[in-house]
């Protein structure tokens, strides 16, 4: 019997490996290992699309409308992309305009799109009911369906894909089959090889191609697309050997790799797993009596290491996995069963066992407790010492419930015992986890997480706790969740916990009806105070006026800060009448000058309010209404407006209007008037002002004043704007060769200082139409300056240099007109007519020209008035020493024709006349 027992003992430990299913574990661990020694890039042929966090970023909050991914494939397509693969749900309808563009785009792209299908449980722990997604029946008609469902392994990570798997009774391809173009789906499941590295797997951005980045554009030619999530937040994440983690789109590309690569792993069969094990044991049989103990050893140990050898051989040049994990496992029972026969494995064992254990629970950082049947403390580990400050002979034979912290009287947190702890549950593998309130010597209370765990022992039942302070992580969790609700400017709660506090009141109003107030608050003039004050000032500001609002309120209505220099005011269970209080409030915190920063400043708040549920339906729905009364508020100056439907009828007004102006710009609609300025020493014309008109088809000739505020805030500002400059220089120019030499006024738009490069227009405006630059007048107004200041100055300075003149239009009007006159380069202004129109009736107008005429003729600038209506005007303006005007009294604006023939006639008169009395 003797002789046998090594060779038992091998059988044994096979039994043992084979039934526990630790051989899976051992032969992955070594298939794991073997593609770690063969790494191999991908073919480069399939482009993951990644929707990344630079995507989600730029776009917005997934999910996003399907419209976007419509763009996608149209993008895709025309960058001759041959087959696109989503890893992305389309089995629920969402938006009907948004899912009508993405099925036109799935149609357009002609079924070379793949969209996934994919079984998943229909209840969290109810085992066997599941649920197919497919994607809708209008997406489907018009694409391609695969299967991207993946098995996760006993050890959590996923090793195979599938050929094609049978849903709802229909066969599908595996999404890996269908990108490297299987032909015969029969095959069972394969082994995905991880040799392939993920990180050789071209990526691109979802933004960049839908942005439609050229050098990412050219990387999508001929290759095949996969779009889907690799961003941590959207949660589509794998374990896969050698403990890495990866996004299902790369585990996608990784199997058809494999596929395409023919590294389709197989494992070998069982017959030639025990055939290896039976010729080892013979081998053993053979040589065991025959050579002492150091040949066998080396026997073994070689054998070990050339099958591996041969396992990493076929497993690199062919895509076959030897199973080598009962050679391995018979390998060691035999020098296992050699080291029992030369040494004393009993006493060994026990002393090994005994200082382990020692060495262990002493060095553990985490605090080791033991208690009795009796729940008194029997060990005691420094890690324990060092969370609760106790010695292990100042608790050994204490109850445990003294590391228990005991609620004051007003019931903060629930005691925890260890008797309330059932006996069957400690058994279980792994224990049973409590997080509970402890306390420390010094009497502080922290919060622990224990890992609890017993057994029946001689003397009853006896306990185990691992136990962590876990108070750190607490705040830090804590910190997070506050940094994550809060704004980081002003310490009030942001737009997404405003959201969540919505989204309650609106839950619970559909219980129980009853109002709610939204407020948007906008502070006004806030851009003029960052450029007067700084940046800082501003941000310092916008601190003060939260905590002003918060104080003023109280508690009963929750303010939160939306974005730049918009706050929000929640109150629930407020009607129209409370909403209205709440709106006076907020205009009486600052009807007195606000404290900032060691100055006084007075603060200008507009308020949009909507009443909920009466005023929308949804949560986009009331910031959105919110926004719209806030815009009409700011509009009309009018202090705090409620919504109204006809504000959103009027947006939509508004939107369509933007669009008969990008149709008007196209067909040519626009054209320029022209206003004459002269010289009020002999009224001669020496300039006009280019003003644009709209001759609209239907509803005929358009002032300004109706259409020229949405062409501002529209996309075709700087088009419109550049279509003006070019057109009143052409003017200009042939004026100009006609013999008129007359300065060309053109007003600048905002848009033209905020995209692209105005002096490189103005040259090119020039260039190309012949008009001398000294004819050229461009007319700028305090609001462009005020949005960069620092570019502006620069511009002006690289017009002056080209000759052109820069004049200061609406001088007066604005917040810090004289700070300008300082500041910038010009060589003229214009007085605004409100000061011109009551020149003769008021002595403080009267007051304010002459000043600012004497101080232009001091600066040595140009001086025009505006708006002048009658000849008193105009002789008035002459004697304060105004030497230019126009008006209505020398001119309405009027087409270039009527402009020529009224007053260049005139002119070419005068000229004849002053020929004939020299002659």
């Amino acid at each position: 019997m003797k002789q046998h027992r090594p060779h038992l003992l091998v059988v044994f430990a096979l039994a043992i490996v084979v039934l526990s299913g630790l051989s899976v574990g051992i032969q992955n661990m070594l298939t794991d290992q073997r593609f770690g020694w063969t790494p191999r890039a991908a073919s480069g042929e399939i482009v993951l699309v990644a929707i990344d966090p630079k995507s989600i970023e730029r776009i917005g909050v997934w999910p996003w409308p399907r419209s976007i991914h419509a763009r996608l494939i149209e993008t895709l397509e025309k960058a001759g992309a041959t087959d696109i693969a989503f890893d992305v749900d389309f089995s629920t309808p969402s938006d009907p305009a948004a899912d009508a563009a993405f099925a036109a785009a799935l149609q357009a792209a002609g079924g070379s799109v793949v969209l996934p299908s994919f079984r998943q449980p229909i209840h969290a722990g109810k085992s066997g009911l599941l649920h197919i997604n497919r994607p809708l029946p209008e997406f489907a008609a018009q694409s391609w369906s695969a299967v991207v469902n993946v098995t996760v392994e006993a050890d959590g990570r996923v090793r195979r894909s599938p050929f094609a798997e049978i849903i709802g009774g229909q066969t599908l391809p595996s999404m890996a089959s269908v990108l490297a173009g299987a032909s015969n789906l029969s095959r069972p499941p394969f082994m995905i090889d991880y040799g392939i590295r993920a990180v050789t797997v071209p990526t691109v951005s979802y933004a960049d191609v839908l942005d439609g980045t050229p050098e990412v554009l050219r990387q999508l030619k001929g290759k095949r697309a996969v779009i889907g999530g690799t961003a941590l937040e959207l949660g589509d994440r794998f374990s896969v050997p050698n403990g890495a983690v990866i996004a299902g789109p790369v585990l996608q590309v990784l199997a058809a790799e494999s596929i395409a690569q023919q590294r389709a792993l197989t494992s070998t069969s069982g017959v030639v797993t025990w055939s290896g094990v039976a010729l080892i044991a013979l081998l053993m049989m053979l040589v065991w009596r025959r050579f002492p103990a150091g040949p066998r050893v080396a026997l073994l140990i070689a054998l070990g290491v050339a099958i591996e050898a041969i396992g990493y051989l076929l497993q690199s040049r062919w895509p076959i996995v030897l199973e080598t994990a009962l050679f391995q496992t018979a390998i060691v029972a035999y020098l296992t069963a050699i080291a029992l026969d030369e040494i004393d494995v009993r006493g060994l064992l026990s002393s090994i066992a005994e200082k382990r254990f020692e060495r262990v629970t002493m060095s553990l950082g985490d605090g080791l407790v033991c208690a009795g049947p009796d729940f008194a403390i029997t060990m005691w580990n420094p890690g324990a010492e060092s969370i609760f400050g106790y010695r292990a002979d100042e608790m050994i034979g204490r109850p445990f419930d003294t590391l228990c912290a005991h609620p004051a009287s007003d019931n903060t947190f629930a005691p925890f015992s260890i008797r309330d702890l059932p006996e069957q549950s400690l058994q279980a593998a792994g224990g049973r986890v409590v997080e509970f309130e402890g306390r420390r010597k010094n009497g502080e209370t922290f919060a622990i997480e224990a890992c609890f765990s017993g057994w029946q022992g001689t003397d009853g039942f006896n306990y185990g706790a691992s136990l962590r302070d876990i108070s750190l992580r607490k705040q830090e969790a804590e910190k997070i969740r506050y940094l994550a609700e809060h704004d980081s400017l002003t310490g009030l709660p942001n737009r997404d916990a405003l959201q969540v506090r919505l989204r309650a009141a609106m839950a619970e109003a559909q219980c129980h009806p009853h109002p709610i107030s939204l407020l948007a608050i906008s502070v006004d003039n806030l851009q003029q105070t960052n450029v007067m004050l700084g940046q800082g000032f501003g941000d310092l500001m916008l601190r003060t006026i939260g905590e002003h609002l918060k104080l003023e309120l109280g508690i009963g209505a929750f303010v939160a800060r939306l974005t730049g220099h918009e706050f929000a005011v929640l109150a629930d269970h407020a009607d129209g009448e409370a909403a209205m209080a709440l709106c006076r409030q907020c205009r009486a915190a600052f009807d007195r000058p606000l404290p900032v920063g060691g100055r006084s400043h007075k603060v200008d708040v507009s308020i949009g309010v909507v009443m909920l549920p009466d005023h929308a339906a949804s949560i986009d729905e009331a910031f959105g209404n919110a926004h719209l009364a806030l815009v009409r508020a700011k509009a009309e100056r009018n202090g705090a407006v409620f919504y109204e439907a006809s504000f959103r009828r009027d947006m939509e007004s508004r939107l369509s209007t933007e669009a008969d102006l990008v149709r008007a710009l196209a067909d040519h609609e626009f054209e320029l008037f022209y206003q004459p300025q002269v010289s009020l020493a002999d009224h001669r014309v020496i300039g006009a002002e280019a003003l644009i008109r709209w001759r609209h088809p239907e509803r005929g000739l358009i002032p300004p004043f109706q259409f020229m505020p949405i062409v501002h805030t529209s996309p075709i500002s700087n088009a419109v704007a550049r279509w003006v400059l070019h057109t009143a220089c052409r003017q200009g120019a042939a004026w100009s060769g006609a013999g008129h030499r007359i300065r060309m006024g053109v007003n600048l738009s905002p848009s033209q200082f905020a995209e692209g490069d105005l002096a490189d227009d103005v040259v090119t405006a020039l260039a190309a139409t012949g008009l001398p630059a000294a004819q050229l007048e461009l007319e700028v107004t305090e609001d462009i300056l005020l949005d960069d200041a620092a570019r502006a100055l620069a511009m002006f300075h690289r017009l002056l240099d080209q000759g052109v003149r820069v004049v200061f239009d609406d001088f007066g009007t604005g917040y810090a007109s004289l700070s300008y006159l300082r500041k910038f380069p010009l060589n003229g202004l214009k007085i605004d007519r409100s000061f011109v129109s009551e020149l003769v009736s008021s002595r403080t107008d009267a007051a304010i020209v002459g000043s600012t005429i004497d101080l232009a003729r001091q600066l040595g600038l140009s001086v025009v008035a505006e708006g002048v209506e009658d000849r008193t005007t105009a002789d008035m303006l002459a004697k304060l020493g105004c030497a230019e005007a126009q008006g209505y009294f020398f001119g309405k604006p009027m087409p270039a024709s009527e402009f020529a023939a009224t007053f260049f006639a005139v002119e070419r008169s005068d000229q004849s006349q002053a020929r004939a009395v020299r002659a």
